[in-house]
């Protein structure tokens, strides 16, 4: 039975596909999602939603699949300027003997800002509304997230060494607790400690690590086994695998987000289900870097959660969770053997509801639920490349081309509206991007 009055909106979307990305995954179709003061009022069959709220905006999406905005898990978004910097080359050379030494050089607090600007406007025109950054300088990048409406996570990098924005971990842990105060103006933001990776945290550390987090109630993001050399080098050096190490330290838990996870064992998997860590999957990265392959079918039939992410531009080379889509899809299947590993909807979920559920967004985020924040991505599938439409996921997950993102909303903003970027100067930031290539390039040679 439908209400005596409509109910005053905001926007209602007219859809041809809905896939609201809920735990029951259906795919919708002709369906009205009603919009107001940035959050979801609910969803009808267009007819019936037509009845029940009066707009004051609609969008009509008749050729549209309309899903949760994308939750890229992982990223590295300030290295978009050393995008191609340091190709071909395996990780712990890429690191030491390229990125590392490019950071020092030219990674300053205002080239970082830049690179996320970056970052952000090629996640925004890719469909992705939420992203989490584990990068330097997360102080200097706090406005730039906020003027250009991303959800976003920050994970502070904490590391034993001298780094640009940190002399130790210890310098780190104080600046992560002083972040915490400059975000709190920002409801968009949330913060994470961004330990490096097991190999590059001492014990001593990872003690203060497990009493910070007590103190502050923050998620942990960590690069964990990621190489079969990580792995070994950490057995050899404290006699137990990295994972196994950092459950004795007490880090393990639904807060923490362990990313690449390419090398595992059955008990290491069971450590990871018994203590509910999520797994971020990064594949682009993990093939390019050739770090190995994630097992993720073993994972997901095990009940463990997998969520998605592009790692930065400096590895992947792109932040386009499509293409992520697709490669975590097929690898998925080669990995394994098995043709039915990781259907299309179960990637999609991956890089929608359980992105956000990793990231503890997953009650604001990730699904088109009433009540949820209205993060919402809606694709064009009227092109040679994606007709006919048989499964709107297939189309989504194997054929679309990110280019056919047409509108991009967080908590009801446009963010990208009929494919143009509405709040972002593109020129302006092109002509940014190529005046700090030129300072890299003369400040390299000199």
């Amino acid at each position: 039975m439908l209400p005596e009055a409509a109910q005053q909106v905001d926007l209602l979307l007219e859809c041809r596909w809905l896939l609201p990305m809920t735990d029951d995954q259906p795919s919708l179709e002709w369906q009205g999602v009603a919009i107001d003061k940035g959050l979801i009022v609910g969803y009808w069959p267009l007819e019936e939603a037509r009845q029940r709220v009066m707009p004051d905006r609609v969008h009509a999406l008749h050729q549209h699949a309309v899903i949760p905005g994308l939750v890229n898990a992982h990223n590295h978004a300030g290295m978009s300027l050393l995008r191609g910097y340091a190709d071909d080359l395996p990780l712990m050379s890429w690191l030491n003997d390229h990125i590392w030494p490019a950071e020092a050089r030219f990674m300053r607090g205002d080239f970082v800002a830049d690179g996320t600007r970056l970052a952000m406007a090629e996640m925004i025109r890719s469909g992705t509304t939420t992203f989490s950054d584990m990068y330097l300088a997360p102080e200097d990048v706090v406005d730039s997230i906020a003027e250009f409406g991303m959800r976003a996570q920050l994970c502070t990098p904490l590391i034993d060494f001298d780094i640009p924005w940190s002399r130790n971990f210890t310098h780190g842990l104080e600046k992560t607790r002083a972040l915490t105060d400059q975000i709190r103006p920002f409801p968009a933001l949330s913060l994470a400690f961004g330990p490096h990776a097991p190999y590059t945290v001492s014990d001593e550390s990872l003690t203060l690590l497990a009493r910070a987090q007590q103190a502050l109630g923050l998620p942990i993001q960590m690069h964990v086994h990621e190489t079969a050399d990580e792995v070994n080098q950490g057995v050899t050096a404290a006699g137990i695998r990295p994972i196994e190490r950092l459950h004795r330290a007490g880090l393990l838990g639904p807060g923490f987000q362990a990313v690449h996870m390419t090398q595992l064992t059955e008990s290491d998997m069971a450590l990871v289900k018994s203590t509910g860590t999520s797994v971020i999957h990064c594949p682009q990265s993990n093939l390019k870097l050739a770090s190995g392959m994630c097992p993720v079918k073993v994972l997901l039939d095990q009940g463990i959660p997998v969520a998605l992410g592009t790692d930065g531009a400096c590895s992947n080379n792109d932040l386009d969770m499509f293409d992520e889509m697709k490669t975590a899809a097929l690898l998925a299947k080669g990995h394994s053997g098995n043709a039915q590993a990781l259907p299309a909807m179960d990637a999609l979920a991956m890089a929608t509801r359980e992105g956000a559920r990793a990231l503890g967004l997953g009650d604001i985020t990730g699904q088109i639920k009433t009540g949820y924040a209205a993060d919402i991505t809606a694709v064009d599938l009227q092109a040679l490349n994606t007709v006919p439409v048989h499964h709107p996921e297939s189309a989504l997950v194997y054929a679309v081309n990110s280019r056919q993102v047409s509108h991009v909303m967080v908590a009801g903003k446009l963010l990208l509206e009929h494919g143009q970027l509405t709040g972002i100067d593109e020129k302006a930031l092109l002509d940014t991007v190529a005046q700090r290539l030129s300072e890299m390039t003369t400040e390299y040679t000199q």
